[in-house]
């Protein structure tokens, strides 16, 4: 997978990349990253790349044409013709599900606002979709990238060690993980559940369900709710 990513500080993402999972997935040659810094495309001596709103207000908006001149750049050099993907609170909420849709793509096209926003008008030409991580504000989508890429990019065949690892992780299924014990048995007079210890396959699957279940309808009614509904 080609993973591009604009943005007007390239800085906040190097050094994200350069450990675990999304390093490795890099080393492994699974997933490649490209930067590319919107600052090159500024206008004028001053790379200039806000301005004030149109018709007052607080804030300022990322200016059309360094985005236009970007996003047609990295087209043109790198061949790619996947929807140009905006991190914005108005786009669809990213989930495992989405996650997972996201990991089949061969390229992945991130633009990531800053300041109050970006000009309407590139939305309307170049922007191919939306996506939200949640319902709160950040300073800018780089944040949002990283997420949307590490969520992504650690779905690749051959990234992580263990692929069931990823299989039984919480929201995989609809549910919350349930809970995991390793090694010592005993610590400080808490003790790993026996069934755990019992070797009978059925009776730990079946534990774990239970767990799973009830963490979801104690923690997450919502998410409990859809998953009985199905």
């Amino acid at each position: 997978m080609e993973i591009h990513v604009i943005t007007a500080f390239p800085q906040t993402l190097i050094g994200p990349l350069s450990d675990s999972m999304l390093k490795r997935a890099q080393d492994r040659g699974i997933a490649r990253f490209f930067l590319h810094d919107l600052r090159e495309f500024g206008l004028g001596k001053h790379k200039q790349l806000d301005d004030y709103p149109y018709g007052g207000g607080a804030g300022m908006i990322l200016k059309p044409e360094p985005i236009f001149a970007c996003v047609e750049k990295v087209r043109e050099t790198h061949r790619v013709d996947c929807p140009l993907t905006y991190l914005s609170p108005t786009g669809s909420v990213f989930n495992q599900k989405l996650a997972v849709e996201v990991s089949f793509r061969s390229h992945l096209f991130l633009l990531c606002g800053h300041y109050k926003g970006i000009d309407e008008r590139v939305r309307q030409a170049l922007v191919g979709e939306e996506i939200s991580i949640g319902d709160y504000v950040l300073t800018g989508g780089e944040l949002a990238a990283l997420v949307v890429a590490d969520a992504v990019v650690r779905l690749l065949p051959g990234v992580m060690s263990d692929i069931d690892s990823a299989d039984t992780d919480s929201f995989q299924t609809g549910l919350l993980d349930h809970p995991h014990y390793t090694r010592p048995e005993s610590f400080r007079d808490m003790s790993v559940p026996s069934v755990l210890l019992s070797g009978n396959h059925q009776e730990i699957a079946n534990w774990r369900r239970e767990q799973s279940l009830e963490i979801t309808r104690n923690k997450r009614m919502d998410l409990y709710k859809k998953y009985m509904d199905l």
